[in-house]
């Protein structure tokens, strides 16, 4: 007779399971709000991230310092700079000389560039009266000063517009709109290798040409314009941006020779379009020879951002705060799990559930829903509170879309929780509060601090820690984006983080993660 052995059942059912790690995410609940230091730590994560970030909102107003002949005279004064805000809702730069007439309906506007050259303010002024480019000298000229041809919905600064261009150091290109822009042909404008520009109106839509000899003709790009009136402006324009070294700007200017500009109307009329508070007269104009143009400006057109070249401020100047809160979470999240080690008392919990991959799981979700939570109450009030604190002290903010700000806030407050978990699993790994604390602090805190809160590293080397550590998640709170057709410092000494913000916040994410798979195995392999 042989005797069949039938295998021992736990009784357990999956819904058993669910209910067990239900009950022990409110064990480590119970821990947790029964701890009161703990419950108060993330109180004050909550209020320093709120209040450290309104502070530093309500800094001094922004100034603007006035000109002279020979440059920059006296303190700053008070101002309250305006930039233009183009049709996505982005702050732009929209200054120019323009030498144009009316387009009315379908038509099509051609010209050729033979010359493009540069002059730079010697003393970063520029001077007042009939010659406001004496205190300029020939230089280099500017890799995005623009001249070429424009159809523009009108002169005021901020409206559709679609160009062809060459430009100083980037070719021919089609930009439209501020934020939009094709390459075309490849190399610098003279004499010997001028560039044929060509726009073609059909209602809204707008198309590019380029060509190197006016007889074979390229497409370089179509651009559609909604609501484009059926009178608008159109013809030749010139401008160059700031000359940024360093922390230092200097106004430029580009001399343009245009030929070969055919174009069905009237006569041309020459305007500067824009200014700013520092320079609100800029450099400009024209001469006709016959079908001949010499036209010479000032300015850009082009979105703008937090730089050494722009009057502005990023809303998210206010998260500031954040990286206080952070400390703050940090420290909690390692002393979640290292307080029980301290004490002795993780031999308890881990026996009344020998599961200890999910022991670290429920203390996962506590501490990181809690800081969550402490993060959003800290968060939610500093961007519309602080951008008002900017205003009211005379500085422009850069503007955001309401999902934007969802985002700002939503995204600090992962910020937060991400960092407590790296924290917690951190201490789990080294059973040691101050060891822990001292490393995630490391990683987190004191490598953003000396990569983007102060000059102190070089630009590659702080570029290259914020991609690869946990600090890299420091790039969900950037909203103002870096431009490739924009010469601005987009360092993270500027607020640029080099990874788009989700990708740096997955950066984090990843530490974060790893560093919880390495605490599991640790926490199997080791006695308590």
């Amino acid at each position: 007779m042989t005797a069949t052995m039938t295998p021992e059942r736990s009784g357990r059912t999956p819904q058993d399971e669910r209910n067990s790690f239900g009950r022990l995410v409110h064990a480590e609940w119970t821990k947790f709000r029964t701890m009161r230091g703990w419950v108060i730590a993330m109180v004050i994560a909550a209020a320093v991230t709120a209040g450290v970030g309104l502070w530093a909102a309500s800094g001094p107003q922004n100034g603007c310092q006035p000109s002279g002949p020979n440059g920059p005279i006296g303190p700053p004064v008070a101002c309250k700079p305006v930039n233009p805000v183009g049709p996505g809702g982005e702050a732009v730069a929209d200054s120019f000389y323009f030498v144009h007439q009316t387009l009315t309906g379908n038509g099509t506007i051609t010209a050729r560039v033979t010359s493009l050259t540069g002059l730079v303010s010697q003393n970063g002024g520029i001077a007042p009266g009939e010659n406001p480019e004496q205190n300029f000298v020939r230089g280099t000229i500017q890799p995005w000063a623009k001249a070429g041809i424009i159809v523009t919905a009108s002169a005021r600064p901020g409206s559709a517009y679609a160009a062809m261009m060459v430009t100083g150091q980037h070719g021919v290109r089609m930009q439209y709109n501020y934020t939009q822009d094709t390459p075309g042909l490849p190399g610098a404008v003279s004499a010997a290798a001028p560039q044929w520009l060509r726009l073609v109106r059909s209602g809204d839509t707008l198309t590019g040409y380029d060509s190197a000899d006016g007889s074979r003709w390229t497409r370089v790009g179509t651009a559609d314009l909604a609501g484009l009136p059926t009178a608008v402006r159109a013809g030749v324009f010139v401008t160059s941006p700031l000359a940024v070294s360093g922390e230092n700007a200097s106004p430029s200017v580009a001399h343009a020779v245009f030929d070969h500009v055919s174009m069905p109307g009237g006569g041309w009329h020459g305007e500067g379009i824009g200014g700013s508070d520092q320079y609100p007269s800029l450099p400009g104009g024209f001469r006709q020879a016959g079908g001949l143009f010499v036209v010479h400006g000032s300015g850009d057109i082009a979105p703008i951002g937090p730089s050494p070249a722009g009057l502005g401020k990023p809303a998210d100047d206010g998260l500031i705060g954040a990286f206080v809160g952070l400390i703050v979470v940090i420290v909690v999240g390692a002393m979640f799990i290292t307080a029980e080690y301290r004490r002795g008392l993780i031999r308890t919990t881990l026996a009344a559930s020998p599961g200890r991959g999910r022991v670290l799981a429920a203390k996962a979700i506590v501490i990181g829903s809690v800081t969550f939570v402490a993060g959003l109450i800290g968060a939610a009030p500093v961007i519309p509170l602080g951008a008002s604190l900017l205003r009211g002290h005379g500085n422009y903010v850069f503007p955001m879309s309401a999902l934007t700000e969802v985002r700002l806030v939503a995204g600090t407050a992962a910020l937060l929780a991400v960092a407590a978990v790296l924290g917690l699993a951190v201490g789990t790994i080294l059973r040691h509060g101050a060891g822990a604390i001292t490393a995630v602090l490391a990683l987190v805190v004191v490598t953003y601090f000396f990569s983007a809160a102060l000059p102190v590293l070089p630009t590659g080397a702080a570029d290259w820690l914020l991609r690869v550590t946990p600090a890299a998640g420091f790039a969900i709170q950037q909203y103002v984006p870096a431009y490739p057709q924009v010469s601005n410092a987009y360092t993270p000494q500027n607020g640029y983080f080099p990874l788009a913000p989700w990708a740096g916040f997955g950066v984090l994410c990843l530490w974060a993660a790893l560093a919880l798979c390495l605490a599991v195995y640790l926490l199997h392999r080791r006695d308590a």
